[in-house]
């Protein structure tokens, strides 16, 4: 079972309390209306995959309720670190030195 920090919270807590939310960092299209629907498709549903290092949001669904960003590892499944919802995407180096 993995463990995951939820940051306003500050403990660590089994991965059943929380639920995924998607991709983090997604800009959002300030006029959808203005958008073709291809572009409305891409925005909704096409999203990276990369391997290694992907920054997600979460919600900790069972405990505060809040939503807050991450970054987990997809090849380890390992979550590197996690900050707060509103907060600017972590350096490669911030990532580098969260680790456990």
């Amino acid at each position: 079972m993995l463990l995951i920090r939820c940051p306003y919270c500050a403990a660590e807590r089994p991965e059943v309390e929380f639920v995924y939310a998607g991709e983090a960092h997604i800009a959002r299209p300030s006029d959808p209306s203005a958008l073709t629907d291809e572009q409305w498709k891409n925005h909704l549903f096409i999203r990276t995959n990369p391997r290694g290092a992907h920054f997600e949001r979460w919600r900790h669904l069972h405990g505060c309720g809040r939503f807050f960003n991450a970054v987990r590892d997809t090849v380890t499944d390992k979550f590197a670190m996690t900050y707060r919802a509103g907060l600017p995407r972590p350096t490669a180096s911030e990532i580098k030195e969260a680790r456990p």
